[in-house]
């Protein structure tokens, strides 16, 4: 009797990872990492700066009392634009590619208000904040990078919201969208000196490069929002 070989298994459909950026796409800067980090995740982008000219994005600007964010264009430069301008056009990037994957990353550590979704959506500032709760003890001095020296008394606000009241922090500037990274090690020696403990790299921009920057101008463990997100996003996709 010959023997019968066993039906083959059915091929499995590889996951997707949607990234909503606040700029514009292609994320050169990022998707490569976020590949090295997700074997055989497939990648697709929605930017909520698409096809805009430069002078549409200037108009989007902040307005007084907005929340400052910044991000990178399709030709590797930055921009500064508000959090209110922003608002809508995120909602709309996650609506027309939530129906293409599996998991959504949205691609800036920024607080937003609530996202309409049906797919489950990463948004990194909860992540950091909630895992440097977890780390941070009573008595640690905690170091925040962010881009712009505009954007430092948001972030003290969202991370005092969860961390400890007797958890001290301190905060520098330094953009990840140029290619004089000189600023990061001078940001990294300044929150050493101010008694930092550990570093959290708050801008999704930040690369795998600089947080290794980071890491030898202070000698300290350095949180590195992509590639936390990352990781979520492994568990959500696995």
């Amino acid at each position: 009797m010959n023997d019968v070989p066993p039906p083959a298994a059915p091929a499995r459909t590889a996951r997707t990872l949607g990234v909503i950026t606040i700029g514009q796409t292609p994320r050169t800067d990022l998707t490569p990492e976020l590949a090295d980090l997700l074997p055989g995740v497939c990648i697709a982008e929605r930017g909520a700066l698409d096809g805009l000219s430069a002078s549409e994005i200037a108009e989007l600007a902040p307005v007084s009392g907005d929340h400052v964010m910044t991000t990178r264009l399709r030709d590797g430069t930055a921009a500064v634009v508000g959090q209110e301008a922003l608002v809508r056009r995120v909602q709309v990037a996650i609506l027309d590619l939530q129906g293409e994957v599996d998991v959504l990353l949205l691609a800036c550590t920024g607080t937003f208000p609530e996202f309409i979704h049906h797919k489950p959506l990463i948004e990194p500032d909860h992540v950091l904040a909630h895992v440097l709760a977890a780390v941070a003890s009573p008595t640690r001095c905690v170091g925040i990078i962010c881009p712009l020296a505009e954007q430092e008394e948001d972030a003290k606000a969202k991370y005092r919201a969860l961390l400890p009241g007797t958890v001290a922090l301190s905060t520098a500037a330094a953009t990840p969208y140029s290619t004089d990274v000189a600023s990061l090690g001078v940001a990294a020696k300044q929150l050493r000196a101010d008694g930092a403990e550990i570093i959290v790299l708050d801008c999704i921009g930040y690369t795998a490069r600089m947080r290794s920057l980071v890491v030898e101008a202070s000698g300290l463990p350095v949180l590195l929002a992509r590639s936390v997100a990352a990781r979520i996003a492994a568990e959500l996709l696995g």
